[in-house]
């Protein structure tokens, strides 16, 4: 394409021309690539480097049933412990908690009209579902029952029979000592029998009731004109022969130790007792023993006897002033009286050793002068002596 001179194009009107077909196409495709260089442009952008982002952490489920589906049906569920929350059991009784982190939590049921079995459970999630978290529900207008036997029938028959505890009553055994009681809701009760002339073993027994009879709470009558005994033996021979055993309690009795330091109290009847033993020269492990009789002799009431340390005091006098054929020594363990002489015969010397004294023991001593003829004089000035 050829221009003219300056001076013709300003000579000559402009006058628009056709852009011929080739050139139109070229203009396009540059606007065509313009528009791709802008769109690459953008598209190096929204390719640039990001961050990874991390998993969710795993979560799992606890899940049970509570049956029969009467009480489970529409009971609440509450979960505690490393998380809490509620959730209502669906017409089968069954529930579920969901997305639950590990951990260990405590599941416990409710529903107005029931208890249930177990009141509650834990659970431990632990990188796994946890299933199989179980009740029982029982309403609370059922009732259960309480039964036993107290034999023999010749004291279980008409026996009374007491119950205490959630709820009271007292019924009467049957002939062949047989009893019921009825009508008990779920709780603790003591059933506990009696009947004149008997004692009864156990005296008493507990029965819990949870969602079911509770049978066999039986009982052993004894007729209390039964007789019994107590009996053992005292060690060794050398302190327990002869030693006197004295029993006190429900009745008081004494006996004496046999050559081998054997005793026995027979004829008793139930009660409580103390059996006591003394020896003199010997002391006592244990000093006593308390014993009860419940329908059965008791044997092996035993003893250990210890020989006292020998113990003496020596006494010495002024003679008297008048002729004199001997001496007396009289004790007590009281000052100015009660005196009681301790030499069996005439102490012909000055002087006199007590070889009977306890330890542990403070005594009061005086002596007094016997002339030929029989005649005593008054006591000495008193002296006194404490025995360790």
């Amino acid at each position: 394409m050829r221009l003219g001179s300056p001076n013709q194009r300003l000579s000559q009107p402009t006058r628009p021309r056709k852009l011929s077909f080739g050139v139109r196409q070229a203009l396009l495709l540059t606007g065509m690539l313009a528009s791709m260089a802008v769109s690459w442009g953008c598209s190096g952008v929204a390719h640039g480097n990001s961050a990874t982002q991390p998993p969710p952490p795993q979560t799992y489920n606890i899940s049970g049933t509570i049956s029969p589906a009467a009480g489970g049906n529409g009971a609440a569920v509450t979960l505690s412990g490393a998380a809490s929350a509620t959730t209502t059991a669906d017409s089968s009784g069954s529930y579920t908690f969901t997305g639950l982190a590990n951990g260990t939590y405590a599941v416990t049921p409710s529903h107005t009209g029931y208890t249930f079995s177990p009141t509650s459970q834990a659970a431990t999630v632990s990188g796994a579902n946890v299933i199989g978290i179980n009740f029982t529900d029982t309403p609370q207008s059922a009732t259960y029952a309480i039964s036993g036997t107290i034999s023999p029938a010749a004291g279980g028959n008409g026996a009374a029979v007491t119950l205490s505890g959630a709820a009271s009553a007292t019924t009467m055994a049957d002939s062949s000592g047989s009893y019921t009681f009825t009508g008990l809701a779920n709780g603790t009760y003591a059933v506990t029998p009696s009947h004149t002339g008997y004692t009864f073993s156990p005296t008493s027994q507990a029965v819990p009731i949870s969602g079911a009879n509770a049978t066999g709470i039986n009982f052993t009558d004894t007729p209390q004109s039964a007789r019994y005994a107590i009996s053992g033996t005292i060690s060794p021979a050398a302190g327990g022969s002869g030693a006197a055993v004295t029993l006190s309690g429900a009745v008081g009795a004494t006996t004496v130790t046999n050559a081998s330091g054997s005793y026995t109290f027979s004829g008793l009847a139930n009660g409580t007792y103390t059996v006591t033993p003394s020896n003199t020269g010997y002391t006592f492990s244990p000093a006593s023993n308390n014993v009860t009789i419940n329908a059965a002799n008791v044997p092996g009431v035993n003893f250990t006897a210890t020989v006292q340390q020998a113990h003496s005091v020596a006494l010495s006098w002024i003679a008297s002033t008048s002729a004199v054929a001997g001496y007396n020594v009289y004790r007590s363990t009281v000052s100015g009286t009660q005196y009681t002489k301790v030499n069996s015969s005439l102490v012909g010397g000055l002087a006199y050793t007590d070889g009977t004294v306890l330890g542990g023991t403070l005594y009061y001593f005086v002596t007094t002068a016997v002339d030929a003829s029989g005649n005593e004089s008054a006591h000495s000035n008193e002296v006194s002596a404490n025995v360790p």
